[in-house]
């Protein structure tokens, strides 16, 4: 919040005997949930006395409010992240190695940092295309993922780059750590992911969601994981970690997606394993074929020696 709208103002005639919150929403345009809020938070006085939402106004009766002014959760905040790594820069793009807890932009519900945000404070231009608060963004990682990926600087470079990724065009390669070892140990999921019907902030197969297909190529097996190579020929919102887990190979750690609660703890991690390591495409202005990649953050190093080491 910053600041707030105080208003003092005499009940209406017209207004006389109905409810508190009926009365807030009809006078000050306010919808009947946040006349509501306002009076369960004490900002709504009469003749000096704090009333509730249900309480009756009287004609002529002085209404005191104070209306807290909400900041927009699109808003983008300019700040320096701690952790984000240039991998590249030039007047076209600019690569980055984003770390685990840092949003692409903002969006409601999320209050954290960002990497518009991290540019912006930087003094790194963005591209203007997009909506206001992400800008120049082509793709996105999920909060709880980290690695590569790629912010356009110039209106060009979004035009061609966010045709690519629509065509498909774009290498996008991840590791992911696993529970268990999947058989095939290569292989494709090719399964449609849509909303999950119970909870809005998680993703599921379903047969009505949008095609989506993952390949993916075993690295290393070990006794309680396997380290796979993915590679994403569409880029559905939790795309690995829906697939993964549909196959009874949550990434480990992934507690969202049904991954072992006691193997996320021995290994130490607060988060999926999921790291994008490498990211090709056709540079949009020189046509060239350019590949960018990040090794793995600490976190996921370690969770990955001490499987390495379980015997």
């Amino acid at each position: 919040m910053s600041g707030a709208d105080h208003r003092t103002v005499p009940v209406p005639d017209g207004l006389s005997d109905e409810r508190v919150d009926t009365g807030l929403a009809r006078m000050f345009g306010l919808s009947r949930t946040r006349a509501a809020e306002l009076a369960h938070d004490g900002l709504v006085r009469l003749d000096g006395r704090v009333v509730a939402k249900s309480d009756r106004l009287s004609a002529g009766a002085v209404l005191e409010v104070e209306i807290p002014s909400v900041a927009d959760p699109l808003e983008v905040v300019e700040e320096t992240v701690e952790g984000i790594g240039i991998v590249h820069e030039d007047d076209a793009i600019v690569v980055i190695d984003k770390p685990v807890g840092v949003a692409v932009h903002p969006s409601p519900g999320w209050s954290g940092p960002t990497v518009v945000g991290h540019l912006r404070a930087a003094g790194v231009r963005i591209a203007t295309s997009g909506a206001s608060e992400r800008q120049g963004i082509v793709q996105r990682l999920d909060v709880g993922t980290s690695g590569v990926m790629v912010i356009c600087k110039s209106e060009h470079a979004y035009s061609v780059l966010k045709n690519a990724f629509r065509r498909r065009a774009i290498d996008k390669v991840y590791h992911a750590l696993v529970q268990g070892h999947p058989d095939p140990l290569r292989g494709t999921v090719d399964a449609p992911i849509g909303r999950h019907t119970r909870s809005d902030w998680k993703f599921a197969v379903r047969a009505d969601g949008k095609p989506s297909v993952t390949h993916y190529d075993t690295l290393e097996a070990h006794r309680f994981a396997s380290l796979l190579e993915v590679h994403l020929e569409t880029g559905r919102t939790h795309q690995i970690r829906v697939h993964m887990s549909a196959l009874a190979h949550p990434c480990v750690g992934d507690l969202t997606y049904g991954a072992d609660p006691t193997l996320a703890r021995r290994v130490g991690l607060e988060r999926q394993w999921l790291h994008a390591v490498r990211l090709g495409f056709e540079h949009p202005e020189s046509g060239e074929h350019v590949e960018y990649s990040t090794t793995y953050p600490e976190d996921l190093q370690q969770a990955l020696d001490r499987i390495r080491d379980a015997v």
